[in-house]
């Protein structure tokens, strides 16, 4: 038997994008049925496991503590940043249009739902050639991306129409439906074990309809197949060990489904990934990983120990180059040598997983960190994650090295000793000259550390092989996904276009699976705190442009 839902609007995918999309909606009091792939606790998505970062320009977070920012400065570094060229139409109208309305429809429309966030304004992606962020916008939002879907989710419970909604988990979508010529709706498997109506599912196919569907179904990340597939080809081969940080069910498989009814896919070998993953010891599924901040101060050195460069790999200023640099090598892996003491005050995960006291809103313990270093979070990695391996000498942590190599093995050569031992020579000699070193990534160090909310998080010109900071630390670390940066061409109200440009009538896409808006809205790179920033802002306009608001 095939269960059947009708409403005025069919949004297939519960995460961020399909939140915000459907709360728009009941906003204009329009009926509204949410398919979810996974289970009602997945709602949310990727969003959900996020550190919370979102782009804003003009905030008050910014004026407060003195940073000067204008929608003029924003586009120009975010076109400049992503090289978004003139033929690229949708992409650079979607730039400016969320460049230029992200305070009013993103910021100010998340505070008026409760959303809070941290008051100092992160600096990431300040880039290497071409430049990235000329001043903070990475907006943390308290509680993190947990925070973020929670309290979304707690207002669509609240909202007054929330009668006209019906939330479907367990429901994954494969065939887009049209009827006359226009997308109509889909069909779909339920998940066997869903709770439909008063029973339990064992598994059975259903069909929603409605005037149109919004596509809201992420990016193709978590399938490590179509990541292949796609690899940008200046890349050369992709790494024969990829890391999974999005989910297996951002499979691409609607992306595919949009294209047979005429929609233009573009720009799939734009990926977001990162250069710092390291393997979950909880895997939910094949490939986990998780995303390291990579402390600044670590040195950062290739399958042999050679230092990587120039010019040398540190995070916050081109993730991007990372993940080149890292693929390039013969083997696509790296690793990253540091102390405890390092550590300490400089690494940390992104996502909310490992981040307990700022994703439980638990001010004293967060601000504890800041001030000591989370030194628990050190603790944790070290006793669980199999990528990490410490010892009290140089030699000592070369041979656990080749002992990770030797038993989990993800290339065949060994860390050279002699090579890895002149390079942290060679690099405490320069940190031992502190600001007058022409090292670059020492200058790094002492630029970040002009700005404040860096200056809490880094470490000032720390030596590695330093008898005060033992133990030392070495961390394998693997390319990881996160976000497909290409996805389905969309125009400013989210409506599929096709290869002619033309709307394919019924048919809307949104978040990662419209690359974030108009089928690629960053470039090639990203300026970070764009991917939630994009979800909202689309689901904005998709439910306002559907509603006719």
């Amino acid at each position: 038997m095939t269960a059947t839902y009708r409403a005025d609007v069919i949004v297939a995918g519960g995460g961020l994008a399909g939140l915000v999309t459907a709360i728009e909606l009941l906003d204009h009091g329009r009926r509204v049925v949410l398919l979810e792939r996974g289970p009602a606790e997945r709602l949310g998505g990727l969003a959900r496991e996020s550190f919370g970062g979102i782009f804003i320009v003009g905030s008050p977070e910014q004026r407060r503590t003195g940073i000067r920012d204008s929608v003029e400065l924003a586009l120009r570094d975010w076109i400049g940043y992503g090289e978004l060229g003139e033929s690229e139409i949708w992409p650079r109208r979607w730039a400016e249009a969320y460049v230029t309305g992200c305070r009013e429809r993103v910021y100010d429309w998340l505070r008026q739902r409760g959303i809070r966030f941290f008051p100092v304004v992160h600096w990431v992606e300040r880039g290497l050639e071409p430049p990235g962020n000329s001043v903070p916008r990475f907006h943390m939002v308290w509680g993190t991306g947990q925070g973020l879907v929670l309290g979304l989710l707690e207002h669509l419970e609240c909202h007054r129409n929330r009668d006209r909604l019906l939330v479907l988990p367990g429901h994954r979508v494969t065939e887009l439906l049209r009827h006359a010529g226009r997308v109509t709706g889909c069909a779909g498997e339920i998940e066997s074990g869903t709770v439909v109506g008063s029973g339990v599912n064992e598994g059975r196919e259903f069909v929603a309809r409605g005037d149109c569907l919004v596509i809201a179904s992420g990016g193709i990340m978590g399938n490590l197949e179509a990541v292949r597939r796609h690899w940008f080809k200046d890349w050369g081969e992709p790494p024969p060990v990829l890391l999974n940080g999005s989910d297996p069910t951002a499979d691409g498989h609607l992306h595919r489904e949009a294209r047979r009814h005429g929609a233009s896919v573009t720009h799939l070998d734009r990926m977001w990934l990162y250069a710092a993953g390291v393997r979950h010891w909880k895997p939910r599924h094949q490939a986990h990983g998780l995303s390291l901040v990579p402390p600044k101060s670590a040195l950062w050195v290739n399958y042999r120990g050679k230092r990587l460069g120039p010019p040398p790999l540190v995070t916050g200023y081109d993730t991007r180059y990372l993940v080149e640099t890292v693929c390039r090598q013969r083997h696509a892996y790296s690793w990253q040598i540091l102390n405890w003491r390092i550590a300490k005050r400089e690494l940390a995960v992104s996502g909310a997983e490992l981040n307990h006291a700022m994703r439980e809103r638990r001010l004293l313990a967060f601000l504890a960190t800041i001030v000591r270093g989370n030194e628990a979070l050190v603790r944790e990695l070290v006793e669980h994650c199999p990528d990490f391996v410490t010892a009290t000498s140089l030699p000592q942590l070369v041979e656990k090295m080749n002992e990770l190599v030797d038993s989990d093995p993800v290339g065949t050569d060994h860390v050279d000793a002699n090579l890895l031992a002149r390079e942290v020579r060679t690099y405490d000699a320069s940190v031992a000259r502190g600001a007058e070193s022409d090292d670059l990534q020492v200058q790094m160090i002492a630029r970040a550390r002009r700005y404040r909310g860096d200056r809490v998080r880094t470490c000032k010109f720390a030596p590695i092989d330093d008898p005060r900071g033992m133990p030392l630390i070495a961390i394998r670390e693997l390319p990881i996904t996160r976000k497909s940066l290409g996805g389905i061409q969309t125009d400013l109200s989210c409506r599929v276009l096709d290869a002619a440009g033309a709307p394919v009538p019924g048919l809307f896409a949104v978040g990662e699976a419209a690359g974030f808006g108009g089928g690629g809205i960053h470039g090639i790179r990203s300026l970070e705190g764009t991917f939630l920033g994009g979800c909202i802002f689309g689901g904005r306009l998709a439910g306002s442009a559907i509603a006719g608001g």
